[in-house]
């Protein structure tokens, strides 16, 4: 595990607006790298999950992908913060993805 990769990782994290959700491949590249596996790798293996909200990342096909309280967990988290999930996807995913800078 690449500790300075996942750090990294957790700082794009922390970016992203309550109510938005972002990509494992928009993180990459962000980071300007392909490794959105690395950076799934990263958010499950997030020891802040409550202050790196890896919660609000996703798949690049809308789908939730994991996290480390579970589905359901993921899926209240989000719904709290206002996105809208339909099958374990995010409904308006275009609407609701936030793009690094």
């Amino acid at each position: 595990m690449n500790k300075n990769f996942n750090r990294s990782c957790y700082q794009k994290v922390v970016l992203i607006p309550k109510g938005m959700i972002s990509t494992y491949a928009e993180i990459a590249k962000s980071l300007h790298s392909k490794a959105y596996r690395a950076v799934g790798n990263a958010m499950a293996n997030n020891p802040h999950f409550i202050s790196v909200p890896c919660h609000r990342i996703i798949r690049s096909d809308g789908l939730l992908g994991g996290y480390i309280l579970g589905i359901n967990k993921k899926i209240q988290l989000l719904e709290k913060e206002g996105i809208s999930i339909k099958e374990n996807k995010v409904v308006d995913f275009n609407r609701k993805l936030y793009k690094f800078k």
